[in-house]
């Protein structure tokens, strides 16, 4: 019996695919998650990790006022090169922890799919169609990658870095067009340069921005270069020197084509609705809905164990006090301690207050225990349960079993519209008629013949 060649079938599949193999709803959620990107993309501005990465492409850059590319850096109003714009635009769409994650592969996939889209269809002039089919492309190679490489590489690996750049090369080579042959060798060079470690969490460190950078830009450069006959390895994901042999020891080979072309993924996509790590997101949540429920104060409350999965622990586990705001989104307490002072964990609130005295000592006060119900059902689904000792000595229990935003628990266009238009204000990225144009143009994008700029 043959085996199958997995890493051939993916590629053949982000190569061939037609926006009439792809269910209606499908595309617009696909136009749901380009919004909610964009919101994301511009919250980035002002951001120091972001800003000089973002200098660092237009330094870069080499273009002049005669030629100066067009393919659009968002922060900054300017134009470069496909390559800088997506190092660029992925670094901005990360830091304000708000971009989409698809649970099952714990990947973030809009913050690398959007920005290669983006560059790439500005670059070729390709329609708004071609954009949403690439990006759809994009996300079933990635977010089939992140369940393949499974829970022991995400334990050091960031998924969002490694099954990246092959998102990215599966969205570029539709756009680009190419063959199923070239495909095969862009996914062999991008997943060649897969990369991103978790242990920049422990010093507040600034690498998860060169994480999206590097895998958005990495999957645009390898199909730029398989277009021009340069090889890569055939079997990068599943050969004996591959990915999953050199990055995790339960890899699930059936999970990349598992009903290729008629499960569809992107569908299963999460939005965020707070600003903060996913993994805080269902204890959060849960938080909350005991707190309104009881009409507690945070006063009320003597502790809170959070009950979760191992990869929250092995995320979250090393930020004990956090000293700088991004540091802070990745902290239980502090995440937990917002939501009992706001009733929402947003960029201001964490801006504001992280660190505030009555937000640190309620930080200290919360505590997560592995719970085997939760961890056996990580990750397909992010179970929320904590209990919430009183002061009088009463004990109350939490549960949510779909976070706000999960597929069953959606945010509506006008919500996500509503996050886009916050993000945007919170960091001047664009002024209210600028971004309300802008979305406008993007909830609209199927009837565009040309992608031009989304900002004046």
């Amino acid at each position: 019996m043959t085996t199958p060649h997995l890493t051939k079938a993916l590629a053949t599949f982000a190569s061939e695919l037609k926006i009439g193999d792809i269910p209606e709803e499908v595309l617009s959620r696909t136009e749901d998650l380009l919004v909610d990107w964009f919101g994301s993309a511009i919250a980035g501005k002002g951001s120091r990790a972001v800003e000089a990465i973002t200098q660092f492409a237009q330094n870069m850059g080499g273009f002049n006022a005669s030629n100066p590319g067009s393919a659009e850096i968002l922060i900054h109003r300017t134009t470069s090169s496909p390559f800088l714009a997506t190092v660029a635009n992925a670094a901005a769409s990360h830091v304000a922890e708000q971009d989409d994650v698809h649970n099952g592969s714990v990947f973030h996939p809009g913050t690398i799919v959007f920005p290669a889209a983006l560059a790439t269809a500005q670059a070729i002039g390709a329609s708004g169609k071609d954009l949403l089919v690439a990006a759809v492309a994009g996300y079933e190679v990635g977010i089939r990658i992140g369940e393949f490489l499974g829970r022991s590489h995400y334990k050091i690996f960031h998924t969002t870095g490694t099954a990246g750049t092959l998102a990215a090369a599966a969205t570029v080579g539709h756009l680009l067009k190419l063959n199923p042959s070239q495909m095969l060798h862009a996914f062999g060079s991008a997943g060649t340069q897969s990369a991103g470690l978790w242990e920049f969490l422990r010093d507040a460190a600034d690498s998860k921005q060169p994480h999206t950078a590097h895998a958005a830009s990495t999957g645009l450069m390898s199909v730029y270069l398989a277009q021009s006959g340069f090889t890569g390895a055939e079997h990068i994901l599943e050969g004996k020197q591959g990915l999953a042999a050199g990055m995790l020891s339960d890899a699930d080979p059936s999970k990349l084509i598992d009903r290729l072309g008629t499960r569809w993924t992107i569908a299963e996509t999460s939005f965020k609705y707070h600003a903060s790590c996913r993994h805080t997101h269902p204890a959060a949540d849960a938080l909350l809905q005991v707190m309104l429920k009881q009409n507690l104060k945070p006063s009320d409350i003597a502790k809170v164990e959070t009950l979760v999965h191992q990869g929250a622990i092995d995320v979250l586990g090393p930020v004990t006090d956090p000293t700088t705001v991004h540091q802070s989104k990745f902290s239980m307490g502090t995440v937990l301690a917002i939501v009992a002072h706001y009733q929402f964990a947003g960029l201001q609130e964490f801006d504001q207050h992280f660190h505030d005295q009555d937000i640190c000592s309620f930080r200290d006060r919360i505590t997560m225990i592995l719970d085997p119900e939760v961890d056996s059902a990580y990750p397909q689904s992010w179970i929320g349960k904590v209990k919430v000792y009183l002061n009088n000595g009463e004990v109350l229990e939490g549960r949510v079993d779909e976070p706000k935003g999960d597929p069953g628990n959606t945010l509506s266009r006008t919500e996500i519209t509503d996050k886009a238009m916050r993000l945007a204000a919170f960091s001047g990225g664009a002024s209210p008629s600028e971004m309300s144009a802008a979305i406008e143009r993007l909830w609209n994008i199927r009837n565009q013949s040309k992608i031009g700029r989304l900002l004046p």
